[in-house]
């Protein structure tokens, strides 16, 4: 997700590196939510929700160290139990009470899942970058 940081995530970077006030660092473990429809770097967009007995559920999503101002998941994102839905992007959210959505991108391709399917997000598939 190249240059998919949200209009939040782009300010608090900003902040932080130009040492203007004191920008709060996300609450982690972060969250990788799936979508239906995507958002915006100012809107978020449509999270799947469950019918029919599924019971997906955001996960918590780790991150290598930056390198050449990219990083990826160092571990799988496993999505059991999925409804029957069409995922078309991801989010990726703070865990704070309040949750302040960071990232948001498109698939490479949008993937049907079937009622009890899973959807999996393999280790460095989920590409974070700035620029």
């Amino acid at each position: 997700m190249a240059d998919n940081l949200t209009d939040t995530a782009e300010n608090l970077v900003l902040d932080w590196i130009n040492g203007v006030g004191s920008p709060t660092r996300p609450t982690t473990p972060l969250k990788c939510r799936l979508m239906t429809a995507n958002g915006s770097d100012s809107a978020g967009g449509t999270e799947v929700t469950n019918s029919g007995g599924s019971t997906y559920a955001s996960q918590n999503v780790t991150v290598g160290a930056a390198s050449g101002g990219a990083t990826s998941n160092t571990g799988a994102l496993t999505f059991t139990n999925m409804p029957a839905v069409t995922v078309v992007g991801v989010e990726i959210w703070d865990s704070a009470g309040s949750p302040v959505r960071l990232w948001h991108g498109p698939l490479a391709a949008n993937k049907t899942t079937n009622l009890g399917d899973t959807f999996e997000i393999p280790v460095g598939d989920l590409d974070l970058s700035i620029g």
